[in-house]
């Protein structure tokens, strides 16, 4: 047990986390001439066609120094904000962490949020500053920037270069040398904490564990404390490249676990492993709860599809424990699941991620955050507000709360400007204006989690030209002027595009709503209205025209009264379609509400 050293890479997203566990992965010998690939741990499409990591993976390497044997437990994590639970759960099942940073790029949001994670479960931090090799690298500055956020000394910095495999040694021995080992806990009862599954079509859930006290043998009935069911331990063994069964897995090391499961509501990430007879009363307290930022209706395109969906997000929901859904129906869809999601990328994945492994059509509502209502007559009981059509009519209701969230945003001095402005648009409150160096500023704004959930990240990079990072946490809930914003298709209200919004946007919003579905709904045989409205006001209106035959084309000549009353017949007909007619909506309809500014 003196000989496993158990870390996870940590870093703002695009710092080389990748790169840097694929050298070390080369280094150590595990993989052959023939697996190498770029990005090999991130063994997704769109992690590849992305260039980002989404899953926490694990693998095991051999490493040998002074003649003694070393096994190192690599977990990866994942650096953008969205999946900041996936390294929640990494930073819990290790003792040590490698911390990244850009010697191009600097510190960044991200790399400080991981970091305070990190400290707070008490992990050994091991600075890497990597991408020397670099042309715009400024080793000796942002060496100087890790000094000040970490009060390390200069020297315990690492010098590296996963593209050219510079400073790989050094940091193959600092793990050795600077991660403690698991504590020997080896005759105690058996705990060890599940901090990942995926679901196998053949062989049921395989789940990653990591043992903290006793061991797991296999053929040993174990126990899981959430959900209480006792199982069989068909397989275990250690997380290689490929998966490697082994008789046991003892205190302190990684593997994985085999029982035949098939019902993905078994199996909880987060959850404790323990011995069938054992009596056990405190499970390991791993990572935090997932708190769902955004809220977006899935829908099957086709009704008939709706079980094949739910199971589908059943076995997606095993892959990413972050994903929480519920059925619900709409008038305009059909049945289909209410989802959480923790942002605009992790529902991006998502949806993406249906389409290609389970071949779901599938559309995706207008998102939004969830509120509380509070009623005129019982102001102590709290409505929670999912979809607009939640809301209590406006003469019974008292106030809304609206959650808000603490944004960092680091950027170059150059752009505080436009990023102050977005986000006093955005409805933000500047709290903090710190200079961490002359050149780069942190912005601590309070700001509504409505106001960043459509289009924020990709104005900030652009209004700052790429270099603004961004992070996020909650705070909790302040009283918000919010009103229920109604689109209204040929007289009929269509409750997937509806919204909740700030008062003070509602005209603004509702034009441009107006205008956009204007372009994208095709015309038909009669005029549709499409209108914006406040309860009973309409505050905005646009008209599609109507496909019109020519039936005047074969009078020609004669007396007016032909042409009038061919027109008059086909001014009756257009408004009896109009009457029965049916308005297709297409899916980039529902989505062209988070463009607006495009």
């Amino acid at each position: 047990m003196n000989n496993i050293r158990n870390f996870c890479i940590i870093a703002h997203i695009d710092h080389g986390k990748s790169t840097l566990a694929d050298r070390l992965l080369d280094q150590t010998g595990s993989v052959t001439e023939r697996e190498k690939q770029d990005q090999l741990l991130d063994d997704m499409d769109i992690e590849r066609e992305r260039g980002i990591t989404i899953k926490s993976h694990a693998i095991q390497m051999d490493y040998k120094l002074d003649n003694n044997n070393y096994v190192l437990n690599l977990i990866d994590t994942p650096g953008h904000v969205d999946f900041s639970y996936e390294v929640s759960r990494s930073i819990a099942a290790c003792e040590g962490a490698l911390l990244i940073v850009d010697a191009a790029q600097s510190i960044q949001a991200q790399t400080i949020s991981n970091l305070y994670l990190a400290l707070e479960n008490d992990l050994e931090i091991i600075p890497i500053l990597n991408k020397i090799d670099l042309p715009s690298a400024k080793p000796e500055e942002v060496s100087d920037d890790i000094v000040d956020l970490l009060g390390c000394k200069q020297d315990e910095i690492i010098l590296a270069s996963a593209k050219t495999g510079e400073g790989i040694n050094e940091i193959l021995k600092a793990i050795v040398e600077r991660i403690p080992a698991p504590k020997n806990k080896l005759n105690d009862e058996l705990k060890a904490l599940i901090f990942d599954s995926v679901y196998n079509p053949f062989r049921g859930i395989e789940i990653y564990f990591r043992v903290f006290s006793g061991k797991i043998t296999k053929g040993q009935e174990i126990k899981f404390f959430a959900t209480n069911k006792s199982y069989y331990a068909d397989e275990v063994g250690t997380l290689g490249l490929n998966q490697k069964p082994k008789r046991e897995i003892s205190c302190g090391d990684v593997g994985y676990l085999i029982t035949g499961i098939k019902n993905a509501k078994d199996v909880k990430v987060g959850d404790t492993i323990i011995d069938s007879k054992s009596t056990l009363s405190n499970p390991i307290s791993g990572f935090e709860d997932v708190k769902p930022m955004v809220f977006a209706g899935i829908y099957p395109v086709d009704s008939d599809d709706y079980e094949d969906l739910r199971s589908s997000m059943e076995k997606l929901q095993l892959n990413d424990a972050s994903l929480v859904f519920s059925p619900e129906n709409s008038s305009a869809l059909g049945f289909g699941f209410r989802c959480g999601f923790l942002g605009m990328l992790h529902l991006e994945i998502i949806q993406e991620r249906l389409e290609r492994e389970f071949n779901m059509a599938v559309i995706t509502t207008v998102p939004n955050v969830s509120y509380h209502a509070f009623n005129k007559k019982n102001p102590e009981d709290i409505i929670i507000v999912n979809t607009p059509s939640d809301l209590p009519e406006s003469s019974r209701l008292d106030r809304v709360e609206e959650p808000f969230i603490k944004a960092s945003i680091i950027t170059k001095a150059d752009f505080v400007g436009p990023v102050m402005s977005l986000c006093i648009e955005k409805r933000g409150e500047i709290k903090n204006q710190t200079y961490l160096t002359t050149e780069r500023v942190e912005l601590i704004f309070d700001m509504p989690l409505a106001e960043i959930v459509f289009d924020f990240y990709d104005r900030l990079k652009s209004i700052s030209k790429g270099y603004a990072s961004f992070d996020y946490a909650p705070i909790g809930l302040k009283k918000s002027k919010l009103i229920k914003l109604d689109i209204l298709l040929n007289n009929n209200s269509v409750d997937a595009l509806s919204a909740l919004i700030h008062y003070d946007n509602a005209y603004s919003m509702g034009k441009k709503i107006c205008e956009k579905l204007k372009e994208l709904i095709p015309r038909q045989q009669f005029d549709i209205p499409i209108q914006a409205a406040i309860g009973a006001k309409i505050i905005a209106r646009e008209t599609i025209k109507a496909v019109r035959k020519d039936v005047t084309a074969k009078c020609y000549g004669g007396d007016i009264t032909r042409k009038r009353k061919l027109l008059e017949r086909q001014k009756k007909g257009k408004k009896k379609m109009r009457q029965i007619g049916n308005v297709e909506i297409p899916q980039q309809a529902f989505m062209a509400v988070l463009k607006l500014n495009d």
